[in-house]
């Protein structure tokens, strides 16, 4: 939705970069990391090859590849590595070069790394006694119950978007940054504010009939439309939840 209204805004687009990341607040050994929505999803994204756009062509990198190290105020270091996060962003959005990174804390990638590099996030069945099912099966059950978050566990969500272009004839960099943490007192995760949040206020928008556009609505094509990001921006606002950047 910032991609889509910053296409409004700006005469062109030459760059988008997102990084965005759902943590713990505690740091425990040896992951490091808790699931704050599905964990086959979070496997699928260390296992996917990643589609990103360079020099208005279409590449792919590997899973857990691009590993950089990014500094974020009030949290300190984390690293960010390629994942497959454009999806529509590739059909809809004609810009020469446009990236997604999925933020953890440093060492994460390592460890994943060697557990794909041991086959354990293969697909293929192998035979144990009279049993049949394959490495990536007996890790999800292995790595789920320690990814699962207790009730009363905090969690952060952390996103940075820049895009980089033209505006007013001039050259922009435009940079947007969220931090939002777990409501303690309505016992409700960040990754569900950040998120859920956003699609209850789309759904009052739909209900309202304000979205004229029919059939498939990518969030970017939202973005576009006029006064719908500002209005979804207001509802996450008024409950907490706030996107600083110019706006």
């Amino acid at each position: 939705m910032i991609l889509g209204y910053e296409s409004t805004r700006m005469e062109q687009i030459d760059s988008y970069s997102c990084m965005v990341g759902g943590l713990p607040v505690e740091r425990q050994w040896p992951w490091e990391y808790k699931a704050g929505f599905s964990p086959a999803d979070v496997i699928e994204e260390y296992t996917r090859p990643c589609r990103m756009v360079r020099d208005s062509a279409q590449v792919i990198y590997p899973p857990l590849s691009g590993l950089e190290k990014v500094e974020f105020k009030g949290i300190g270091t984390l690293e960010a590595f390629h994942t497959d996060g454009l999806r529509t962003l590739l059909k809809t959005m004609k810009i020469p070069n446009m990236k997604e990174k999925t933020l953890r804390y440093p060492g994460h990638v390592a460890l994943m790394e060697i557990l794909s590099a041991a086959g354990f996030f293969n697909k293929e069945k192998v035979r144990i006694g009279d049993q049949s099912l394959s490495p990536l099966e007996m890790t999800s059950a292995v790595l789920f119950p320690q990814w699962k978050m207790r009730p009363d566990e905090a969690d952060f969500t952390v996103m940075r978007v820049a895009i980089a272009g033209r505006s007013g004839g001039n050259e922009v960099q435009r940079v947007f940054e969220l931090f939002d943490q777990f409501d303690w007192k309505t016992r409700t995760t960040s990754m569900a504010r950040t998120t859920g949040y956003t699609c209850s206020a789309v759904v009052r928008i739909l209900a309202e009939g304000a979205v004229p556009r029919r059939g498939i609505v990518a969030p970017e094509h939202l973005g576009q439309m006029d006064g719908l990001f500002a209005r979804v921006r207001d509802f996450l606002a008024s409950r907490g939840v706030k996107l600083s950047g110019d706006l």
